[in-house]
């Protein structure tokens, strides 16, 4: 019914909504309210978080006790392509090894809103923009990219006092155009399959592919690997936070067969990075990775039906580390995802783990009933 009421209440007193399921499927939106400098009454609207509502009402506290409380935000005239600006001028963006991803998805979205006012940006905006890029055939996934790296610098003006309660609200509110779990994918590479591509791939499409199948590593962290990062003496590749996705420090193990290729990789001493191409580091594997699967009659391709991509090595890693056995929090700690869901997504199960787990069953049944045999045999 929308009727603002207090946080203190359990009950809606116009329409009876229970506010404790209201809040927990985040149907309740909270505001803030507080007074400008000139007295007029003012109140925002801050999602639908408690958390991030008391953190906006303090803000507004502290900022009013400091006087720095002001009538007009920047973003009442500021445009798209001013903030986008500032925020990739900040030092922290720009030494983030995805900085350029970052720079990509907002230049799309400055050439849409580059010259409005970010105030005017409205949720049906960015509605008919998402609609507008699927329609030109991208991918829900690189829409979705795109408005959730715009999303976090919105946030980040938000705290710097450059965008409004207002603002912040629109962007938080665009839903993702992506199904949940319609871009999982279960592509595991067979242990043959893998020596086969080895066999027909050139030298440095076979050593990265071996990097990536023995590590789990992301594709972007072995292109951007350096010899500093990689430790032969006690067989450790040593991530910083700078070097990976999530911003967190990450070790991988180095095993015997990844040993004896990275030790047989020539050293270039014009470039730090460990995988280089005449020289140059590598930017992209899609052909060299294209070539080696139709050698070795392997369907290649993300959008084609049993295709392999080499970020399938990923999953690969993770089902084989499970199926030898290794506790699921290690795993986790090598592949360097933060939550089970991400694992759960990473690791597959297929028809023969489950012929496997019926196996093992059945031994166990066999077990139990020699058990029951040698204790009746023993009684008599």
């Amino acid at each position: 019914c929308k009727t603002r009421q207090s946080v203190k209440k359990k009950v809606c007193k116009r329409c009876g909504e229970d506010f404790d399921k209201a809040k927990a499927a985040k149907r309740v939106n909270y505001w803030i309210s507080y007074r400008l400098p000139s007295g007029k009454q003012k109140q925002e609207a801050v999602g639908d978080s408690i958390e991030d509502a008391r953190a906006a009402d303090g803000k507004k506290k502290s900022q009013k006790k400091e006087g720095r409380l002001f009538d007009i935000k920047a973003d009442a005239t500021m445009t798209f392509g001013e903030l986008a600006k500032w925020y990739l001028e900040l030092e922290k963006v720009k030494a983030l090894a995805s900085s350029w991803v970052i720079e990509l998805s907002l230049r799309k979205f400055n050439d849409v809103f580059g010259d409005m006012i970010v105030s005017k940006i409205r949720p049906s905006d960015i509605e008919n923009y998402q609609a507008m890029r699927l329609k030109a055939g991208k991918a829900p996934a690189t829409v979705d990219h795109e408005v959730g790296k715009t999303r976090t610098m919105i946030m980040k003006a938000f705290d710097n006092d450059l965008v409004s309660g207002d603002t912040l609200r629109t962007f938080k509110k665009a839903k993702k155009t992506l199904k949940k779990g319609s871009d999982v994918r279960d592509r595991i590479l067979t242990q043959d399959e893998f020596e086969r591509l080895c066999q027909h791939a050139e030298r440095h499409i076979r050593e990265i592919l071996t990097m990536a199948y023995y590590t789990g590593m992301r594709r972007g962290e072995i292109l951007n690997l350096t010899r500093d990062k990689v430790d032969m003496k006690d067989c450790f590749i040593n991530l910083d936070p700078e070097d990976t996705k999530d911003n967190e420090k990450r070790s991988i193990p180095i095993c015997n067969e990844l040993y004896d290729t990275l030790k047989s990789i020539p050293r270039n001493i014009r470039n730090r990075h460990v995988f280089t191409f005449r020289g140059k580091p590598i930017k992209n594997t899609k052909k060299g990775m294209r070539g080696a699967c139709k050698k070795a009659k392997i369907t290649y391709g993300r959008d084609v039906k049993g295709g392999f991509i080499l970020h399938d090595c990923r999953h690969t890693f993770n089902t084989n580390m499970r199926r030898a056995g290794v506790a699921e929090s290690v795993i986790m700690a090598i592949t360097g995802h933060s939550t089970r869901e991400m694992f759960d997504r990473y690791n597959v199960i297929d028809a023969q783990d489950k012929v496997d787990a019926v196996n093992r069953l059945e031994v166990f049944f066999q077990n139990v009933t020699q058990n029951v045999t040698l204790e009746a045999e023993a009684a008599e």
